[in-house]
């Protein structure tokens, strides 16, 4: 029996964007074997939790929401979007049940984000902002999907994520990369296993606990599984944690 994924809705203020990028995700789970299983975001929590029981892993995705700065104890930046409340439950909802009962869970681009700060992490808020000037023209993090390679990411050699990649002893890969904000103070459980080595922008996270896998990045695998190995990889990881 194929292990089921639950995957919330990428933005509930914007339906036709969900609809969109929602079978991309569902694809790369299904391709990897695994059944995706949608959780809308307008049902109340109590629908929420009888889907989530259904589940044995959690996936979640990326969004044109940002994470409400409040959540993380900041003032709004200009350049932040507007936040998703609805999103934000669900995605809460989902990680409480996974962190219990120790589902497995792959955070993508605002996926990374929700998870770091659901474990009382903190955000960038706008790269360019963060960054010294010197620094900022190196890499486009915000290139969009139609960019197929915007920049390398340089995986810990010691890390989980370079244990599903198996690349060799200098773990350097090709990323696309479509986001304005990254992780900043790390949530509790979390470690960095990923960074840009052009400017040190944080690029995946991974939990610390050896009995749950948790994995977060801040690229898009699900975008480019059908041209390489390591976004395959990432899939078929979180399918086999979810079989165990």
């Amino acid at each position: 029996m194929r292990p089921r994924i639950a995957i919330p809705l990428p933005h509930s203020l914007d339906r036709e964007y969900a609809e969109r990028a929602i079978p991309q995700y569902e694809r790369a789970v299904e391709q990897a074997g695994g059944e995706p299983l949608r959780i809308p975001l307008d049902q109340t929590p109590a629908e929420v939790m009888q889907i989530i029981e259904l589940c044995q892993a959690v996936l979640l995705p990326g969004s044109k929401a940002d994470v409400d700065p409040a959540r993380f104890g900041a003032t709004r930046s200009p350049h932040t979007a507007v936040s998703d409340p609805r999103r934000d439950a669900v995605d809460d909802l989902l990680l409480q049940d996974a962190f219990r009962l120790r589902k497995p869970v792959l955070g993508i681009c605002y996926g990374l984000q929700s998870l770091n700060v659901y474990r009382a992490g903190s955000l960038i808020q706008h790269i360019p902002d963060f960054l010294p000037e010197e620094v900022r023209a190196r890499v486009n993090h915000e290139a969009g999907k139609k960019i197929a390679v915007a920049h390398a990411v340089e995986i810990e050699k010691d890390s989980k994520l370079a244990g599903i990649l198996g690349r060799g002893e200098k773990l350097v890969v090709p990323v696309n990369s479509s986001h304005h904000q990254s992780a900043d103070t790390i949530g509790d459980g979390l470690r960095i296993s990923a960074r840009c080595p052009d400017d040190g922008i944080i690029e995946a996270l991974e939990g610390i606990a050896p009995d749950h896998f948790v994995l977060a990045v801040q690229w898009h695998p699900e975008r480019s599984v059908d041209l390489d190995e390591p976004s395959r990889a990432i899939f078929r990881a979180l399918i086999a944690g979810a079989a165990k």
